[in-house]
């Protein structure tokens, strides 16, 4: 569906998640007492406490951006937020409940990620990507994580290894569950938490980056990638935390080799 001269996002068929009130309430603590004073605290217009009577909290304007960013995130995975289509900040605003302010700064942030683009006068298109790309973005990542698995793979204990098990099984059980945009989730934390062991925290960062990227759509559709695909990688998961908790270096080359080959 594209969108209207002035980047209308009224055809739209996802609706973005409401800000949690656990959230909310996290940040009534954090700036009641400065709401009270009458401090200015250049926040963001108040939310609704949702099945409450006491006043409305104020929400920090840089928590709001985030967790709208968060929002977006996972509907760009999801493919609700399609390629090619053009997104207005204040149509999707409207449907955050929030003004125009946090959603413009969200996307800027995705733009410079490189999965949106600024379309002048009318929001924000969503980067149109195809299978060279994503070719090519699986190549890299390989040639960062796989020589560094290979380095940990001699080096840290089984012990820490074992440490995973729950991120592998969470990742099982996402994909299981056929929803990508989860199971991108604890696809990426698996990925993260594993090469977080070699303490490189920049490494971490640019292979978080790379990761993010390969998992947006494809130009035609949200994605191929159907319940039993996320299944099967899910279970290299596991075969891999396998071999390196049994220090089998041979049998991880073969597995990272394999899952990079295979990611889409």
């Amino acid at each position: 569906m594209k969108q209207g001269a002035q980047g209308s996002a009224a055809g739209v068929a996802w609706v973005p998640p409401q800000v949690r009130a656990a959230d909310v309430e996290r940040e009534r603590r954090a700036g009641g007492d400065a709401v009270a004073r009458g401090e200015h605290t250049h926040s963001e217009q108040p939310i609704p406490f949702p099945g409450s009577e006491r006043p409305r909290a104020v929400v920090q304007r840089a928590s709001v951006r985030g967790q709208i960013l968060d929002a977006l995130r996972t509907a760009l995975v999801a493919g609700e937020l399609r390629p090619g289509e053009v997104y207005s900040a204040p149509a999707l605003g409207d449907r955050f409940g929030v003004s125009a302010t946090p959603v413009r700064e969200a996307m800027q942030q995705l733009a410079l990620e490189g999965a949106v683009e600024v379309v002048p006068n009318r929001g924000f298109r969503v980067v149109e990507r195809g299978a060279r790309e994503l070719a090519e973005l699986a190549e890299v990542r390989s040639l960062i994580e796989v020589p560094v698995m290979l380095r940990l793979a001699r080096t840290v204990p089984a012990e820490r290894w074992a440490e995973l098990r729950p991120l592998a099984e969470a990742s099982v059980r996402a994909a299981a569950s056929g929803c990508r945009a989860t199971y991108a989730e604890s696809d990426r934390a698996f990925h993260r938490a594993m090469l977080a062991l070699s303490g490189n925290e920049q490494l971490v960062q640019i292979a978080e980056d790379l990761h993010r990227r390969a998992q947006w759509p494809l130009v035609g559709g949200p994605g191929s990638r159907g319940r039993a695909e996320l299944v099967a990688d899910a279970a290299e998961h596991t075969a891999l935390l396998d071999a390196l908790i049994a220090r089998d270096v041979d049998v991880v080359r073969s597995l990272v080799g394999e899952h990079f080959a295979g990611v889409r």
